[in-house]
């Protein structure tokens, strides 16, 4: 299911823990974009209204159910199995909004429709249900997939070198350290980049996703700010009506800890298409477009794949055409791994297992040493 039964090149088959450090080419590659998308069958291009909003209606209808269950049967079940029925809704219901929440990412990239207003439409109601500003959000995006991989202008996850990290993160390379870091990303770490920018890139002034006249947004793009703010000001109202009607215990249980979930398994899919020991990053020396979007990794989440849309293991496909519906990645993956060759990166590793081997050996980046190409950096642990 998903990546599982997905294999890739010879050179770059994952056989020991060790082969995962095979580093991705960083040189130039020898083909072009436009190779990769004639690779590509045609139908792949293809976005369907019908078969988009088809997704849409089983993720909302597989959420409405969780919920029915949960607040009509949950409270006559007895103690032994009420707390583990809320922690089994929260996980199910959690990992369903994820796959909403990249429904919404779909709309972002013009990969839902033909008809960027209904792209819009749908992105800002499915995102703002989320508590996430949809316009905000899919212009730093955008800019992200503008600058993969460049040390100066990507938006997202950028590691920092050796030169600039805090005095203190030493101390935090060891596990309980790790166990510290992980748990702050995971669980305010999609808060505090939206409201503080916290890795993301350094602007001259202070950047915030809610401010129209922050420094991410051009003149042109800030009404659609106000858009986004309004959207998340009219979700914010209706959950204070729901506390007031309900308590704010069930809306905790029933929207908040799924919300928390949703948000932490974003973080984790994000950190982890783009923080790798193999992937290369750029500064403006040797950065381009092309080799900037193979910097990234598919990853296999199991049956999570599946309920992710393929976000997870699809993602260097959708790095090279955005725009491309998610119900056809997988098999516009399988076209272009034969061209890719070595620039195709995918880890089979357990993600959580992944997830604690890249935070322990993914602590900055720095250009090898004697290499004559000082502009390619790569991922250190060592202080």
């Amino acid at each position: 299911m998903g990546a599982g039964g997905r294999m890739s090149s010879p050179s770059s088959i994952k056989k020991s823990d060790s082969d995962h450090l095979k580093r991705v080419p960083s040189t130039k590659p020898p083909f072009t974009l436009g190779e990769l998308k004639k690779a590509i069958p045609p139908h792949c291009f293809h976005r369907s209204v019908l078969r988009s909003f088809s997704y849409v209606v089983y993720d909302l209808t597989l959420a409405s159910i969780f919920y029915y269950i949960a607040t009509t049967y949950f409270q006559n079940l007895p103690n032994l199995l009420f707390y583990p029925a809320w922690a089994l809704y929260w996980a199910a219901q959690g990992c369903v909004l994820t796959g909403v929440w990249v429904l919404a990412h779909e709309c972002g990239h013009h990969a839902f429709s033909d008809y960027q207003w209904l792209d819009d439409t749908v992105g800002l109601i499915l995102h703002s249900f989320l508590m996430v500003p949809y316009f905000s959000w899919k212009y730093s995006h955008r800019r992200h997939h503008s600058n993969t991989g460049s040390l100066e202008r990507d938006e997202v996850f950028v590691p920092k070198k050796k030169s600039a990290l805090k005095w203190y993160s030493p101390y935090l390379n060891n596990p309980l350290g790790r166990v510290l870091t992980l748990t702050i990303t995971l669980v305010l770490g999609w808060p505090l980049y939206l409201a503080f920018n916290v890795s993301g890139r350094p602007y001259d002034r202070f950047a915030c996703h809610y401010d129209p006249y922050g420094p991410i947004y051009t003149d042109r793009e800030r009404l659609q700010i106000f858009i986004s703010d309004a959207g998340l000001l009219a979700v914010s109202y209706g959950l204070y009506r729901l506390v007031l009607a309900k308590g704010l215990a069930w809306v905790v249980c029933v929207y908040g800890v799924p919300l928390l979930i949703v948000n932490g398994f974003l973080v984790l899919i994000t950190y982890l298409q783009h923080t790798h020991p193999a992937l290369p990053h750029y500064d403006s020396s040797e950065w381009d477009w092309l080799r900037g979007a193979l910097a990234t990794v598919d990853r296999d989440y199991g049956i999570l794949n599946k309920v992710f849309h393929n976000i997870t293991d699809t993602h260097v496909a959708h790095h090279l055409v955005s725009t491309m519906p998610h119900y056809h990645a997988m098999e516009a993956t399988k076209a272009i791994k034969p061209i890719l060759g070595e620039y195709y990166h995918f880890d089979g590793t357990p993600f959580v297992k992944a997830m604690w081997r890249e935070a322990k050996e993914c602590i900055y980046v720095e250009p090898d040493e004697g290499e004559k190409t000082k502009g390619v950096f790569w991922y250190n642990n060592k202080f």
